[in-house]
């Protein structure tokens, strides 16, 4: 072949060659490479928060007063139920291998804790009226050893390094969200000022795992019972 025609063909070949190296560095160097892409951040951490539940009763009450308030102009979009959790603490981002250390730790946190009795009442939002972002029900009975409890667990998640907001701990009962965009009106939980919910006992704290989705679900990682 004359040199001419083997430096055209050399040519034509060098961009394909580069082609074949991008693919290869892009892919782990296989062919299709997309089983060797690296692992996407977040992918070993768990969305974890401590709670503790109210009872079946305390929740059917307070559904009850909240029936007719569901379909009100401005609304909130209410929480199911049977998804209402009185969270302690949430923690957001739990490494995996991190899991154990909590749950191990966790035990003596929550064993100091002394019998309490609680009960659900009054309601507010988070947010200004004309900006409503998150619509709750109050808590009343023994708040002040639960507010330690929570706090002793936030000191549990600092010593392993977790993230944690540097914010006084607020009881209460996430009831609903103002969606952006939406109508809103903000006194919607004005109308549960006067509600008193049955007092009920405290008789375990969970660590939950929460899995975003249309319909967000939970597993309890551990349990750990309260004396009562």
């Amino acid at each position: 072949m004359p040199a001419r025609a083997r430096r055209a063909a050399r040519g034509r070949e060098r961009p394909r060659h580069r082609a074949g190296a991008r693919a290869r560095r892009a892919g782990g160097g296989r062919p299709g490479g997309a089983r060797l892409t690296p692992a996407r951040p977040g992918r070993d951490l768990r969305r974890l928060f401590f709670a503790v539940d109210p009872p079946a009763p305390a929740r059917d009450d307070l559904a009850a007063a909240l029936e007719p308030l569901r379909s009100v102009p401005g609304a909130p979009r209410w929480t199911d139920p049977s998804r209402w959790h009185l969270t302690l603490l949430f923690l957001g981002a739990v490494p995996a291998d991190t899991v154990a250390a909590l749950v191990e730790r966790a035990g003596p946190a929550v064993a100091q804790a002394p019998p309490m009795v609680l009960r659900l009442g009054g309601g507010g939002r988070f947010g200004s009226v004309r900006r409503p972002q998150v619509a709750w029900a109050g808590l009343g009975g023994d708040v002040a050893p639960l507010t330690a409890l929570a706090a002793r667990l936030a000191a549990v998640a600092r010593s392993l390094r977790l993230e944690v907001e540097d914010r006084p701990f607020r009881a209460h009962l996430t009831l609903g969200r103002w969606r952006p965009g939406q109508p809103a009106d903000g006194t919607v939980t004005d109308e549960l000022a006067d509600y008193r919910g049955p007092d009920w006992p405290v008789t375990e704290v969970r660590l939950i795992e929460s899995h975003l989705g249309p319909t967000p679900t939970y597993d309890t990682l551990a349990t750990w019972p309260l004396v009562t």
